[in-house]
This record gives structure tokens, C-alpha cells and sequence, in this order.
């Protein structure tokens, strides 16, 4: 739609896990609330009130504590988290043609098109109201031609706001806003570009794009172009549309319950380690098997948004015991996930534990510089070559 305005809503969903936790315990609104674990814990959400003490995401517990002594910590509604934000999500599935979910709690949505039967600034605010009316959590909208000016309009709208910025408004919104404020930017970043006395987004507009790729390379560059108001209104899909799998054909037939189970867990192992690979989590698990007589059947179930082997393992194992005909020999197995969304910090943090998710990534290090077959868990040990085939599959849904 080259010759069409662009209008790209972005939704964020306020301190999500917060608000959960605040919605299952009204008693928590108003008070500092923290989400994470007390032992040698990181902080994985902080209410705005207990922002006010200067804690923030991924702060130590123990220093967010001596902050503010008087804070409630809890997790207590985790198991809800991943329910909710599907909940935000069908409902925007729902009212809109094409939207991103770009994590648990963040959603771009393009509205290009719809000004011609409604009022985009119109639908998106009352979009946003249906989710607050059915959903009882906060959201904030930004809305403009671009996906990182909505962002930004959406970080200004917070809490629980909404802020659209007109066509043609676009500088008169960036310019004003410090360095800081353009996702992206970090500490780093920052310091070096004040080190050349460049504050303000306007700065960077005013300074030379040469200049600008001499003090930051090509990111410099790029926050020339953001900084007059140019940026992407690409809306991706694959979020939904991608799954990745592993599957293997014996060279024999088995009926061997335990056998089964320990090739279930080496896909599972090996189909979670290319999730970390791509810093992804699955929120939905299949588990195929293929009989000695080609007779196919698949078992899928939604789980909590992960990349933990030990919780992927333990489903795989049920949908399979669940599924399997006792007794009747196998030719294939398979694992598949999809329903990915980004492993931000956040979600990282959020993760059953910190510790066992960087045990997990350690691993995968190891692997990555010696090879797959070297680091193996006890489950996984004496598969010898037991298959004859093995795939691996990134797919996208045909006729998407």
C-alpha cells in the first residue's frame, strides 16, 4: 500500500504481571508490588508505586527489598499469566485484520484502511476499552505511521493511556523527547551521543546522517532516519505462522514404553535447544505418533509460555501417554512447538527460575562449541543410533 497512509497501533499491557496479580488480589492495587522469587531472586515486575523507590526489572530482590522494606512480593497468579495474555490476544484476533504479538504483553496492529469505515483513532481507543472492560487489566496505545513512533507514543500514554500522533505531527512529537526515549538506546549509547552534545531527538535530526554514522555507525544512521520521523510499518505474522519440530523413523518398530519415553525427551531436548537458539518461547506443544501400520495421530495442548526442557518434557510425556495405544508397536515420533513469542528480559525473568534457564543457555554453549552429542542428560543416554531419520522443520503455514 505504497500510496496509502500508514496507521499501526501498538498495545502494551501495564506492568502485566503486576496487573494480574492485582486483578486475582484487588487487596494489592495501590501498593508496591513486586513479581519474582524471595530466595536469590531478580525482580521480574514492579507496580509503578514501587517504582517510586527506584526499583526496577531484573533489579536483585534483596536490593529491591531494602528499597522499599514495605513491599509485597509474590507469583502467585503465574499460572495465569500466559492465560491472560492469550485472552488479550483473541480478542484483538478478533476485531482486527492483521496484528503482531510481539511478546506476552505487546501487540502491533494495523489499522491501514479502516479510516475508510470507522475513525482509526475512533477504533482503536474503543479496542482498547473492550480490552480493559472484558479483560480487567490495564493497556496503553500508542497510534501513528509508524511501528517505533507508536512505541514511543505508547511509553508517553503510560499508565494505563492512549496517545495518537497525526500524520505530518510526527516531529513535533520525536523532537522535544530526549535520547533516551528512542527503544534502543542504551546507557551506552547515550553517554557517547551527550559526549557530542546531542540531548534531544531534534539533535539528532540537526546533526549531519554522515556525522551521525561517524559518532554511532550504522545504528547512528538509523536514528538519523527515526529521528525525521521514518520508520518501518511492517506488521509480521510469524509469531503465529512458525513452528519448529523433530521427528524420527525407527529402523525398527517398538513397543517398549520406556524406550519411547527416552526418544521423547532427546526431541524435546533437541527441539527446546533450537528455541533457545532462536530466543523464543512456545506457548503450544504436539506430540505425533506414527504406528507400524502408517496410521497417524497428533495430541496438541497450550502451556505457559517456555523454553525450560524439564517443563516441556514433563508435557510431551503426558500428551504421549495420553495418546499412545499400549502395546501397539511405533514406527515414528515427533515433537512439535509453535506459538512463539520473543524471550525478552522480562520473560526470561519470569521463567519457573532465573537459574535453571541460564543452566539451560550454559548448556547450550557448551553444545554450540563442541557439538550436540557431547552434553546429553541421564533420560537421554544409550539412544545409540536408534533412528534412521531425523528432521528438522522451521515451518510457516501454507496460504498465510
Amino acid at each position: 500500500m505504497p500510496d496509502q497512509l500508514r496507521h499501526i497501533a501498538h498495545f502494551d499491557l501495564d506492568s502485566f504481571f503486576v496487573s494480574v496479580e492485582i486483578r486475582n488480589n484487588p487487596s494489592l492495587r495501590g501498593k508496591p508490588v513486586l513479581v519474582g522469587g524471595y530466595e536469590r531472586g531478580v525482580v521480574a515486575a514492579c507496580s509503578y508505586e514501587a517504582r517510586k523507590f527506584g526499583i526496577h526489572s531484573a533489579m536483585p530482590m534483596k536490593k529491591a527489598m531494602q528499597l522499599c522494606p514495605d513491599a509485597i512480593v509474590t507469583n502467585s497468579s503465574r499460572s495465569d499469566y500466559s492465560k491472560y495474555s492469550r485472552w488479550v490476544t483473541e480478542i484483538i484476533s478478533a476485531k482486527v485484520p492483521l496484528f503482531e504479538k510481539a511478546s506476552i504483553d505487546e501487540f502491533y496492529i494495523d489499522l491501514t484502511g479502516m479510516d475508510k469505515f470507522f475513525g482509526v483513532s475512533q477504533y482503536a481507543g474503543e479496542l482498547r476499552q473492550h480490552i480493559i472492560d472484558e479483560t480487567g487489566l490495564p493497556i496503553s496505545c500508542g497510534l501513528s505511521s509508524a511501528r517505533f513512533i507508536s512505541k514511543m507514543a505508547t511509553n508517553e500514554a503510560k499508565p494505563n493511556g492512549f496517545l495518537e500522533i497525526p500524520h505530518g505531527k510526527e516531529k513535533e512529537f520525536l523532537w522535544p523527547l530526549g535520547i533516551e526515549k528512542i527503544n534502543g538506546v542504551g546507557k551506552q549509547t547515550e553517554q557517547q551521543l551527550k559526549s557530542f552534545g546531542i540531548y534531544t531527538i531534534e539533535d539528532i535530526a540537526k546533526t549531519p546522517v554522515e556525522l551521525m554514522a561517524r559518532y554511532a555507525g550504522k545504528w547512528g544512521e538509523a536514528l538519523w532516519h527515526k529521528a525525521h520521523g521514518h520508520g518501518s510499518a511492517e506488521i509480521s505474522t510469524d509469531w503465529e505462522q512458525k513452528s519448529m519440530s523433530h521427528e524420527n523413523t525407527f529402523d525398527s518398530d517398538y513397543t517398549d514404553t520406556d524406550f519411547l519415553h527416552k526418544e521423547l525427551v532427546r526431541l524435546t531436548e533437541k527441539t527446546a535447544y533450537s528455541l533457545r537458539e532462536d530466543e523464543k518461547l512456545t506457548g503450544c506443544v504436539t506430540v505425533k505418533i506414527r504406528y507400524s501400520d502408517f496410521e497417524t495421530t497428533s495430541r496438541q495442548e497450550t502451556v505457559d509460555y517456555t523454553a525450560l526442557d524439564d517443563v516441556l518434557i514433563a508435557k510431551v510425556k503426558d500428551l504421549f501417554n495420553r495418546s499412545y495405544q499400549k502395546g501397539r508397536p511405533v514406527r515414528l515420533l515427533g515433537v512439535r512447538f509453535n506459538q512463539f513469542i520473543p524471550m525478552t528480559m522480562q520473560m526470561s525473568l519470569f521463567e519457573n527460575n532465573l537459574e535453571k534457564l541460564n543452566l539451560y543457555k550454559a548448556v547450550d554453549d557448551i553444545k554450540n562449541q563442541f557439538g550436540n552429542n557431547l552434553v546429553t542428560k541421564a533420560t537421554s543416554l544409550h539412544m545409540g543410533e536408534s533412528s534412521s531419520h531425523s528432521t528438522t522443520r522451521h515451518n510457516k503455514k501454507k496460504g498465510s
